[in-house]
């Protein structure tokens, strides 16, 4: 990065994860002063903004998001399809996609990373119409997201809150899936739509998902029995597809019908609910900053 960058524009978003930091904007300083970068920094005011920044923030040679997934999204609304690159400088409660690009949650170490970094080609989908570039879902998980997104306090204690208080009452639903052109009929508890492997805070739901290899992970689960909450460990230790409960199909776009709306999400991002649902995959529409040292990203 130090011979190819020299004015880089980091959005900020100060209510993301654990909220503001003083020291970040230092840290962020420091770091370009030391690389010979000339920075700007902005901070988000309000949904949207980031996607209106980082779209003006185009003549940077680079742009780069600082908050969790929402704001990495909304950075890459503003620039998919540029030559503009994305870094990203993780510092919300999930960071899902930074987790699975190896991307270190400590600030100071991140920079240095973001600093030797390259920009690559990643992939990115559309889920009726919106941009993902991380997992977004459908059923129990949009459910969740659509309640946890209504919090003042983010971070996996409160997800895992919510999601043992409406287990049990939430019911699996049957899917018409239409794949690559070829229809399939499921019953589903979620049915997860991955870029990347995992959520966030390492919970892998789709573990061989890569953003470059133009390809979409459709994780199909089942919901488990009550004392099998022992299932909870596979996502964490990268083994949910070997499971019983989980069929993983790998396609490029898909349409999935439903009998009745249901709850989504978006880059976990609550979306509202739909009854009908079309994936389409954007093959290399991202730069996005990544660690020479980072395997299959």
């Amino acid at each position: 990065m130090k011979n190819e960058v020299s004015k880089v524009l980091f959005i900020i978003n100060k209510h993301a994860g654990k909220g503001y930091q003083p020291a970040l904007e230092g840290a962020i300083i420091d770091a370009c002063v030391k690389n010979n970068i000339e920075c700007s920094i902005e901070y988000t005011k309000a949904r949207g903004h980031a996607t209106e920044l980082a779209r003006e923030g185009r003549m940077f040679d680079q742009v780069v998001a600082v908050g969790g997934d929402g704001t990495v999204n909304e950075v890459a609304q503003g620039l998919t399809g540029s030559s503009t690159p994305m870094g990203i400088l993780p510092n919300g409660s999930g960071n899902g996609l930074a987790r699975h690009l190896k991307i270190p949650i400590n600030i100071p170490k991140a920079l240095t990373y973001l600093m030797e970094s390259k920009a690559i080609a990643i992939d990115t989908f559309t889920l009726n119409g919106k941009l993902s570039l991380n997992v977004s879902g459908i059923g129990f998980d949009g459910h969740i997201a659509n309640i946890f997104g209504k919090e003042k306090k983010r971070g996996l204690q409160g997800y895992a809150k919510h999601t043992i208080n409406e287990f049990l009452a939430f019911k699996e639903f049957e899917a018409r899936l239409t794949a690559d052109g070829k229809s399939i009929t499921k019953k589903a508890f979620v049915i997860a739509i991955a870029n990347s492997s995992q959520y966030g805070n390492n919970a892998r739901i789709a573990p061989a998902a890569s953003v470059c290899d133009e390809l979409l992970h459709i994780s199909i689960l089942k919901k488990i029995p009550p004392y099998r909450m022992d299932f909870i460990y596979s996502f964490f230790n990268g083994t949910i597809d070997t499971s019983s409960f989980c069929e993983i199909l790998e396609v490029k776009n898909l349409d999935i019908t439903l009998d009745h709306e249901m709850a989504y999400h978006v880059d976990g991002e609550p979306c509202g609910t739909s009854d009908r649902f079309t994936i389409a995959l954007q093959p290399s529409a991202l730069k996005m900053m990544v660690h020479p040292s980072t395997e299959k990203p």
